[in-house]
């Protein structure tokens, strides 16, 4: 733990070994601070960092009375493969600074950037949703947006709220008598086998088990497995993840060859009410390309797009280099669609766990 003082706060550094000691008083700055995602919890680092082996730093600002003022959690990613990143958050569509007060955020990131070039890491990424002016942030990233949706008290008002399209797509799943479960480390199997062959079919390296796994077993309640199934077969599955107030899905997928029982519409049907039924307020599809395909699936159920900007301060490289639509991955996507889902399953984690 390093600390800094600049009147009338302190910078700390948390490593490993500290951050549990300081997370009550992190609890009570953040609950403060309204409707939020599960993503700024801080408890996400000790996830990452047992099942993804990155180590994990908490920038913490504190006011003279030691109460915590400012949070800017970070990720140390390091693989042979690709280099050292230094990120906020990865897998997570938010992250980066957290703080009210423009000191505390110019000394927060100014402590990341002094540690971005400790550590040699190719760029610094903060996964911002509102861009903040710091001279040695030197690169950022717009195409994407977040797609949230207000949600109402009660099902049968979303109802009301869906066109006639989305209406009769979901109907036509539940004519094939697609069944959902709800649950957690019991359904882990099922969940993970959609989410596995999918991630093949689209070309992407897939997480580990064991990383859906420790979310789940971090978060317990506030995280949970949907898995839609066609008589017993599981057909579409997602992680649904209960902030206070905000509901997200970050993994999702559906077998392509069940596309004509509309099992994904179903499904999000499906999660849009199981948020309704824990008092959510609001409803993340997650980050989309505007104007994308995901986009459009999205925004067909009433979500809207909410500015992403995330920042960099770029060492080595440019802001292009990692994203899977870069040129120089399209040959490797092809390759990767190709192999068998098993053998996807045993190399793909290793990859992954290494791209910011």
């Amino acid at each position: 733990m390093i600390s800094s003082r600049t009147a009338p706060f302190t910078i700390w550094t948390h490593t490993a070994t500290t951050i549990g000691k300081r997370l009550p008083a992190i609890d009570r700055f953040l609950s403060q601070r309204g409707p939020r995602s599960l993503s700024r919890d801080p408890r996400w680092l000790d996830v990452f960092r047992t099942t993804l082996r990155h180590d994990p730093y908490l920038i913490e600002a504190q006011t003279i009375t030691g109460q915590t003022c400012g949070l800017l959690p970070l990720s140390l990613v390091s693989s042979a493969l690709f280099g050292r990143f230094l990120v906020s958050l990865p897998y997570l569509n938010t992250g980066g600074v957290i703080t009210d007060s423009c000191d505390v955020e110019h000394a927060l990131i100014e402590r990341a950037v002094l540690m971005a070039d400790e550590f040699n890491v190719r760029h610094l990424e903060l996964r911002h949703e509102s861009p903040i002016s710091h001279e040695r942030l030197n690169g950022s990233m717009t195409s994407k947006v977040h797609m949230r949706m207000p949600l109402p008290e009660s099902p049968e008002q979303l109802w009301k709220r869906f066109d006639a399209k989305v209406r009769n797509q979901i109907r036509k799943g539940e004519k094939h008598e697609l069944s959902v479960q709800w649950g957690g480390r019991e359904l882990l199997d099922d969940f993970y086998s959609v989410i596995a062959h999918n991630m093949r079919d689209l070309g992407t390296p897939v997480y580990a088990r064991s990383f859906f796994d420790g979310i789940q077993s971090t978060f317990r309640d506030r995280a949970e497995f949907c898995v839609v199934r066609l008589e017993q077969k599981p057909v579409a599955a997602a992680l649904l993840l209960h902030g206070p107030g905000i509901t997200e899905v970050p993994t999702a997928s559906s077998l392509r060859e069940y596309n004509p029982t509309c099992a994904n519409m179903y499904m999000y049907g499906q999660l849009l009410n199981r948020a309704i039924d824990r008092k959510q307020s609001i409803f993340d599809f997650g980050r989309s390309t505007l104007d994308g395909p995901t986009f459009k699936f999205k925004k067909q159920w009433g979500a809207e797009a909410v500015p992403a900007h995330w920042q960099y301060y770029l060492r080595d490289g440019s802001v292009s280099d990692m994203r899977p639509d870069h040129p120089r991955y399209r040959r490797a996507i092809q390759i990767w669609q190709k192999l068998p889902i098993s053998v996807t399953q045993w190399i793909g984690p290793e990859i992954v766990r290494g791209i910011p």
